[in-house]
């Protein structure tokens, strides 16, 4: 059994799946959506630093006295439909999902007991959307279900006196925050739950150990679930399941403990923005070029989307997952279940990264750039004449190589018409026996 210490939960191996899951998508949605200016932090640049934008967005656009609480009844979520949620998320070849259960604002998307009168249930849509999305997720997908879970809430009175006794008090982790989580994982039964939000908190205010020990030894995901490292001040990067580190983390070379890059296709919010430009949104070649590197380093890539109050993932985010699915039809095989090769990216030609696939003893090489040349030079695998094999996926025969000297080689790509060619953005080499 786990002892509610760092130093035992902290042993804990990190269940399978997540390692060979490698890519997920996360879902930011909640009564920001209804705004949906700016920034998820709408209430909180709004109202605490009043920043001169969302300020002046209020002023032109709602009655005086108009408060962010108004915004609940407006997020009403008519479009949302679970199944078709479930059907893109499929199709975007992401191997798990995080919805926010509860972001900073404090409003649940379930009809909690803890949240009165500030919940999907009771406000807004009137219904349980955490529940909806988890059925149709397991119904109609093999996705493994998470919840996000924000610790703190901005403007929770209770949270605000335990600040002012310097979190020497904790009514608001006893009476909201800690039941939510019991709530939650019991109800739902997440397999990650991915916490955030410390407000400055040390996890002994938030008694994340004890929550993390029941987790682990008692709780019905015990076997399965992963957790992240936002557990209070001073635990991140250093405490708990996977390291998240920062928001868009993708170090460029290996770690030793399991992390994951938690990113945005919106550059500049996790939530929706109506007033977001197409250039704001990052183009499927980027979006590649992220999974590759950050795979190739031993990370998981957490992709964000923002859906709209009415319930809508916007085609725009759409289409970059079904791209991504269609890149992952082809070039899967370099990222699911793979583990990272001595060499993370090549060191002749820029824009190379490299897994290997230990079941089948394969490196796979994952190039975002086709030479003009036709000729791919790698400086870092080491050929053996009569063995060695290259191939391209997506490609029937069989490609033709010369090693250089001891280390690297070059290889002959096929000559493709645009219609011939596996894939549009990045490649994928299988070299076996090198």
């Amino acid at each position: 059994r786990y002892e509610p210490t760092w130093g035992s939960l902290d042993a804990r191996p990190l269940p399978a799946w997540f390692d060979e899951a490698k890519f997920g998508v996360f879902i930011h949605w909640g009564v920001f959506s209804v705004p949906s200016f700016g920034s998820e932090w709408f209430w909180w640049y709004w109202q605490k630093e009043k920043r001169e934008p969302y300020v002046k967005f209020m002023d032109t656009n709602y009655p005086p006295g108009f408060s962010y609480e108004d915004f609940g009844p407006l997020f009403t979520a008519e479009f949302f439909d679970p199944n078709q949620w479930a059907d893109i998320l499929k199709a975007s070849g992401a191997k798990y999902v995080v919805l926010t259960s509860k972001h900073h604002e404090g409003f649940t998307l379930w009809g909690s007991k803890y949240s009165w009168n500030w919940n999907a249930v009771d406000v807004g849509p009137k219904r349980d959307l955490v529940a909806e999305l988890a059925t149709s997720v397991r119904n109609r997908t093999d996705l493994h279900f998470g919840l996000y879970h924000s610790l703190f809430e901005w403007f929770n009175p209770l949270f605000l006196e335990d600040a002012i006794n310097a979190f020497n008090t904790s009514k608001f982790p006893t009476s909201k925050s800690l039941p939510e989580l019991y709530e939650i994982v019991t109800k739902y039964q997440p397999e990650i739950i991915w916490s955030d939000g410390d407000g400055n908190a040390p996890d002994t205010y938030w008694n994340s150990t004890g929550f993390l020990a029941w987790l682990y030894n008692d709780s019905p995901v015990r076997d399965t679930v992963v957790t992240n490292d936002r557990w209070g001040a001073g635990s991140i990067c250093a405490h708990g399941g996977f390291y998240t580190c920062s928001d868009r983390y993708n170090p460029g070379h290996l770690l030793p403990h399991k992390w994951e890059n938690c990113m945005t296709i919106d550059r500049s919010s996790w939530g929706y923005r109506r007033d977001a430009r197409l250039r704001d949104y990052l183009p499927i070649e980027d979006l590649v070029k992220q999974l590759a590197e950050t795979v190739s380093c031993g990370g998981n890539l957490l992709m964000n989307i923002g859906p709209t109050h009415d319930g809508r993932i916007a085609v725009v985010f759409e289409e970059r997952l079904r791209q991504v699915g269609s890149w992952l039809k082809v070039n899967g095989e370099a990222i699911y279940g793979t583990k990272p090769w001595r060499a993370q990216n090549d060191t002749v030609t820029p824009g190379v990264w490299y897994t290997f696939s230990p079941k089948e003893g394969k490196v796979n090489t994952i190039f975002l750039n086709w030479p003009v040349s036709g000729i791919l030079e790698l400086g870092e695998p080491r050929a053996k004449l009569g063995e060695t094999q290259v191939k391209l996926a997506g490609y029937r025969e069989l490609l033709k190589w010369v090693a250089l000297g001891e280390k690297g080689m070059v290889i002959a790509l096929p000559q493709l018409t645009p219609q011939q060619m596996p894939c549009q953005w990045g490649w994928t080499l299988q070299l076996t026996d090198v």
